[in-house]
């Protein structure tokens, strides 16, 4: 995928006006809320350059007395290699970046560093300003952030990440999923977090919410899309137990056919719906793949 430095304002599609919806090309969306107390920025995109475009957006709103606060809903890149505008020797706007207690222990791991050296190879023009740098205001739990007319409940919900959170606001009845939940599905990248990933997706359908938001499904997706999440992972799941106990072995290897082997077709798993197939085809096949694999291996351990 190559990537963008722009970055840009999406229309209001009807959520609350308090709530910018930023858009880097196709990769991510990112969040403004703007209450009488702070202006939130919901993740700093991909670099510097998106990060400072996301700032300019926010300063008109950092008036009458409202302070910014940064928060990190987890630390893959496109979330996150924007922080070190907010923080370190190369801050511009010092500022609080809330995130969870496991993030900064992802920034050290030799992957991530492995995989910034790769995207500065590939794409320098994009990645080559990029410094890594953790949330500095790290949380374990729920976390609430009183802005006087809206309250910001930070919430654990891992699963994708170990360190993932999503975000509900429960005066205007609206949540920010992140990658809790996407279009067509979030990914579980280890059998252990897949369990996690659908509690997760439990407890945001739980909520009363009217109005979701997401970092990678489009913006009317509406709240549905949390159900349509749960159903995908309930069928695979049907489909992977039936094929363990006609003896399947919970162990695939690479090469084999894993979708065919326990007749879980991307088709018959998701809506019939034209949204639902007109996505890249990574989706439907080694994505798909990979979720299966990954729920035969938990289902082994269960």
């Amino acid at each position: 995928m190559s990537h963008t430095n722009e970055l840009q304002l999406i229309e209001n599609g009807g959520w609350d006006e308090r709530i910018l919806v930023c858009g880097n090309g196709r990769l991510v969306k990112t969040f403004i809320i703007v209450t009488q107390r702070f202006v939130l920025l919901v993740d700093t995109v991909i670099n510097p350059q998106t990060a400072g475009q996301m700032l300019a957006y926010a300063e008109p709103y950092l008036a009458d007395g409202r302070q910014l606060l940064v928060i990190n809903t987890h630390a893959d890149y496109d979330h996150c290699w924007g922080n070190q505008l907010f923080a370190g020797e190369t801050a511009v706007h010092p500022t609080p970046i809330i995130g969870s207690h496991r993030s900064p222990a992802l920034f050290e791991q030799d992957e991530a560093k492995l995989y910034l050296t790769k995207m500065q190879e590939l794409e320098p023009e994009i990645f080559n300003d990029v410094v890594f740098t953790p949330p500095t205001l790290l949380i374990h739990d729920k976390f609430v952030i009183d802005g006087g007319d809206l309250t910001v409940e930070l919430l654990p919900t891992p699963g994708h990440t170990e360190d993932h959170y999503s975000l509900f606001l429960p005066e205007i009845k609206t949540v920010l999923a992140a990658d809790a939940a996407e279009m067509p599905y979030p990914v579980a990248r280890v059998p252990e977090g897949l369990p996690q990933m659908r509690e997760s997706l439990a407890k945001l359908a739980a909520l009363p919410a009217e109005t979701v938001l997401y970092c990678h499904a489009p913006v009317t997706a509406g709240r549905h899309l949390l159900l349509d999440n749960i159903a995908y992972f309930n069928a695979i799941e049907a489909q992977c137990r039936a094929a363990l106990a006609q003896g399947m072995s919970p162990e695939v290897s690479e090469d084999a056919d894993v979708v065919s082997l326990v007749d879980c077709a991307y088709e018959t798993a998701v809506p019939n719906t034209e949204q639902w197939h007109n996505i890249h085809d990574y989706y439907k096949t080694a994505g798909h793949a990979s979720q299966i694999r990954v729920m035969l291996q938990w289902l082994a351990t269960q």
